[in-house]
């Protein structure tokens, strides 16, 4: 199963985007084997400042046809690692392809796109900012991996 990344705005090089690839290396190393393809990062640009629905357009652009869309929202289902985990092979093995995960600009998805999600995932009630989402969703991938790998990098 593919895992992409579809998110509005230009990763720069610095400290974040350092770490977005160690962890996308490090999912892409241990899920191989899980048949979890390396996750790929699709970058949308609103050089127009059109706002969310502008953005909206661009990331339905960018999003695989027929990938399993989840939303990054706020108002998602909160999960542990583990359901995390749980819930990709769910998909993988329901014979998934393609899984998209969608991060709005700084307004956040369009309602229209965030309704067209499968699923809904809240990394909790406060707001962060785009860029660090990023990280904290190559992380949580890269701990999935290593909890269906059955590796020491998760500790409940």
């Amino acid at each position: 199963m593919r895992l992409h990344i579809c998110a509005v705005g230009r990763m720069r090089t610095g400290p974040e985007r350092d770490l977005f690839d160690d962890y996308v290396l490090r999912a892409g190393r241990t899920g191989r084997a899980l048949g979890l393809d390396p996750v790929t990062l699709q970058e949308v640009e609103d050089k127009k400042s059109g706002g969310p629905a502008a953005e909206a357009a661009l990331l339905e652009r960018a999003l695989p046809q027929g990938a399993l869309r989840i939303a990054l929202d706020e108002r998602g289902r909160l999960l542990s690692s583990p359901e995390f985990a749980q819930k990709i092979a769910g998909w993988r093995d329901a014979g998934r392809q393609d899984l998209a995960f969608v991060i709005g600009g700084a307004d956040g998805i369009a309602p229209d796109l965030r309704g067209t999600a499968d699923f809904s995932l809240s990394f909790g009630r406060m707001v962060w900012p785009h860029m660090l989402v990023r990280v904290m969703l190559a992380e949580q991938i890269y701990r999935a991996a290593t909890i269906l790998a059955g590796g020491p990098y998760h500790r409940s």
